[in-house]
């Protein structure tokens, strides 16, 4: 009996143990999440390319969404969210092979990956034919009665009467995916094979968590009975809609995944437009972001809310598809996302062109100690300044953004650690730390970092070596505020001196690596050789020339020029003859 007792407490320890680790999302997150691709971009999404960047990536990300990573029908350049096989891995990203190395590669730098889950819908051979897949010795295979009844818009339903073929009799219980099979998740069928499949997500390849796509199209309840089959730990759903049905959606689940805050995307959409549904005002309207219909508002559910600004659905992808993007002001758009709570999620475009900027507004995130459940308030709310104070667990972190960000002083209290186009941060001076304002990295060129002092001393300086050694009150002394130059590979320490003492020594590892043209089209002349590249120095132009709001105006003269900043030049130049 007291052997039975045992056995019965320690099986309830264990449960107890695997629905703790599945509750969507994890209470105070300070981690940061990247999108690891965008549309058919499959160059940057390679699993050996993204491998490459995970040194780089340490530190910083915390998460990474990658592609949908099983085999389709299609062989080659697909997106993969017309998914055909579970258990086959070998995608257009990569083999089973690289795809398990870079996963083991992004857990050796506390790198998470998330997997992209496609299951409300599912492609097949024909109408009703999906593949039989064996693992680990089962045969895994969904049926024709596994099919909603009325899968595409009753077409299914028509053409397997014609066929004498039976389909489920369950409706589906959200919205329809043309194109492809929708599965009918009540069905003990295809809960083994989805369970079976999560499984060897998390447990055989590595995946940290789940990302699952249209999740309007089956009930919640579904995704929590997955979550904790599986024991997953970070979980977040595709809920494209307003602030309640997405709030519903996350208590359909028993708040056992987080939700992507698409209402916070409309508001930064907004208010960096000018304008709401893809149209552009003259100028941009910061005060829209005084909302209170996101995710990210409601302090009940904050925890769930995955924060973003822009993804491969309302990126600007042609002429033909030009979907719901940012039309400016990137960085502000994003220095405004890094610093509010909710787990922000950086668009992969975004991190190619502006990674440096972004690498420190992380750090100034963690710094401050900013998490999924912070507090924070409004200071500022005009057309053209936005300003809020957010509480993290360490520090506090002031974010201004708008066109006369430049000019906004602070608060008392506070000192400016970064400022950029349109955007601004202030650090609390209880942080008591020296800021660098150039993250560790490599270069391909030397530069200058400017060194500033956050103190409640008034007059604080800061002490610095560029040989590794830890500075001292002897060491090279500078004011706050100050440029130095770093014309090498260095290692640069940076301490605060008070009163003789030197605090919080921080360290910046720096790599100047040799020169190459083709990464820098921002400024060099290189080759517009395709469309992505193409569409790329066009936006980078319309961030850096917000005066000009017509895509297809701007990709003529970018085509004409050859690059941004010939560009550039030639307006210059055309400017200076007027005068």
């Amino acid at each position: 009996m007291i052997i039975m007792k045992k056995i019965y407490f320690t099986l309830i320890a264990l449960l107890a143990s695997i629905n703790m680790f599945a509750q969507g999302w994890p209470a105070n997150y300070s981690g940061v999440m990247l999108q690891g691709f965008s549309w058919d971009a499959y160059d940057y999404s390679q699993w050996t390319v993204l491998e490459k960047q995970a040194d780089d990536m340490k530190g910083f990300i915390d998460l990474v969404w990658l592609p949908q990573s099983g085999k389709c029908i299609e062989t080659t350049k697909v997106m993969g969210y017309m998914p055909y096989y579970y258990f086959n891995q070998n995608s257009s990203f990569g083999t089973e092979a690289e795809l398990r190395s870079l996963i083991a590669k992004f857990k050796a730098n506390g790198i998470g990956a998330i997997a992209d889950v496609v299951v409300n819908h599912r492609n097949t051979d024909g109408w009703y034919a999906f593949p039989a897949e064996t693992y680990k010795g089962v045969t895994y295979q969904m049926l024709s009665t596994d099919i909603c009844k009325n899968d595409d818009g009753g077409s299914t339903a028509i053409q397997a009467k014609k066929d004498g073929v039976s389909l489920s009799n369950n409706y589906d219980e959200g919205t329809d995916f043309g194109g492809c099979r929708d599965i009918d998740h009540k069905s003990e069928n295809v809960q083994k094979v989805i369970k079976a499949y999560l499984k060897y997500l998390k447990d055989d390849l590595g995946y940290t968590g789940f990302r699952y796509d249209m999740v309007k199209g089956f009930d919640g309840n579904h995704v929590a009975d997955y979550n904790d089959a599986t024991g997953v730990e970070y979980s977040v759903g595709e809920y494209w809609d307003g602030n309640d049905k997405i709030e519903s959606w996350i208590n359909r689940t028993n708040k056992k995944s987080a939700a992507f805050d698409f209402q916070f995307r409309y508001n930064v959409r907004d208010a960096v437009n000018g304008a709401a549904n893809g149209k552009v005002a003259t100028s941009s309207d910061w005060s829209k972001l005084n909302s209170n219909d996101n995710l990210m508002h409601d302090a009940n559910y904050r925890r769930y809310a995955v924060t973003f600004v822009e993804n491969h659905d309302t990126q600007y992808r042609s002429a033909d598809s030009q979907n719901d993007p940012l039309k400016r002001d990137t960085l502000a758009a994003n220095a405004y996302l890094l610093a509010m709570p909710g787990t922000p999620c950086i668009f992969q475009p975004h991190w190619r062109d502006y990674k440096p900027e972004l690498k420190e507004m992380i750090a100034a995130r963690k710094y401050a100690g900013i998490t999924n459940m912070s507090n924070y308030a409004n200071k500022q709310s005009k057309k053209t300044l936005y300003v809020n104070e957010v509480t993290g667990t360490k520090h506090k972190l002031l974010v201004a953004v708008g066109n006369d960000a430049a000019g906004y002083a602070g608060e008392t209290g506070y000192t400016k650690i970064l400022s950029g186009y349109h955007y601004a941060y202030f650090l609390s001076n209880d942080a008591e730390t020296s800021w660098t304002d150039v993250p560790s990295g490599s270069y391909e060129e030397g530069f200058k970092t400017t060194l500033t002092a956050v103190s409640q001393t008034e007059g604080a300086k800061l002490v610095y070596t560029l040989d590794g050694s830890t500075p001292t009150a002897k060491s090279t002394t500078v004011e706050s505020g100050k440029e130095i130059s770093i014309n090498g590979t260095c290692t640069l320490k940076v301490g605060l001196l008070v009163n003789g003492e030197v605090r919080n020594i921080a360290t910046h590892q720096y790599t100047i690596e040799k020169f190459n043209a083709y990464k820098f089209m921002i400024y060099v002349n290189a080759k517009l050789i395709n469309h992505k590249l193409i569409d790329r120095a066009c936006r980078i132009f319309m961030e850096r020339n917000p005066q000009y709001t017509d895509y297809e105006e701007v990709k003529q003269l970018i085509l004409e020029s050859g690059s941004v900043k010939k560009a550039e030049d030639l307006l210059k130049s055309k400017s200076d003859l007027d005068i």
